[in-house]
């Protein structure tokens, strides 16, 4: 038995084509699931050093959905690096000028913040409609998985706020889960 830990070599790393459907399904976690790809997590092989991501495309970002009061409440902010420079833009607008650029901003977010992390954003492709340049690389549909029924429990109810779990701690213990 080899207890030695199996580590990829840049030569060895082979790179699929993937594209997510991103209308109707929640900015996250379609976001997750496209950094999870673009970092290579799927993979068996995966080695943290080496880029061993797959490019990613993602479609229909003008449907993307925002859960709770998020579309009111997020604000995008950067800053030019001059006094008074800063920019504020809410997520309502963001999503109706440019979704390609708010879906980018979320994975950016969940990548790493080095070199490796810059490279793996280049194998990402945005698109705000249903057509892409991409048909000739042959991309294989990935599914993002969430749970709808949970989203539409709290829908049907007419209650403002999604279910919630409040955690009662009694000493250094939880003792008891109470949905409000």
């Amino acid at each position: 038995m080899n207890n030695t830990t199996y580590s990829a070599k840049k030569g060895e790393v082979e790179s699929k084509w993937y594209i997510i459907d991103a209308a109707n399904k929640p900015l996250g976690r379609v976001a997750t699931e496209a950094a999870r790809l673009l970092r290579g997590k799927h993979k068996p092989t995966f080695t943290p050093n080496i880029d061993m991501g797959d490019h990613v495309i993602i479609i229909n970002c003008n449907d993307v959905i925002l859960t709770g009061n998020k579309l009111n409440q997020k604000v995008y902010r950067h800053h030019s690096g001059y006094i008074g420079g800063m920019k504020e833009i809410s997520a309502k607008v963001m999503l109706e000028k440019n979704p390609e650029k708010a879906m980018t901003l979320a994975i950016k977010g969940m990548l790493p913040h080095n070199s490796l992390g810059r490279q793996s954003l280049k194998k990402l492709r945005v698109y705000a409609g249903a057509e892409h340049e991409n048909q000739a690389q042959k991309p294989e549909v990935w599914e993002v998985k969430y749970n709808d029924n949970f989203y539409r429990s709290w829908e049907q109810t007419g209650k403002n706020d999604p279910p919630r779990t409040v955690h009662i701690r009694v000493g250094m213990q939880r003792s008891s889960t109470i949905w409000r």
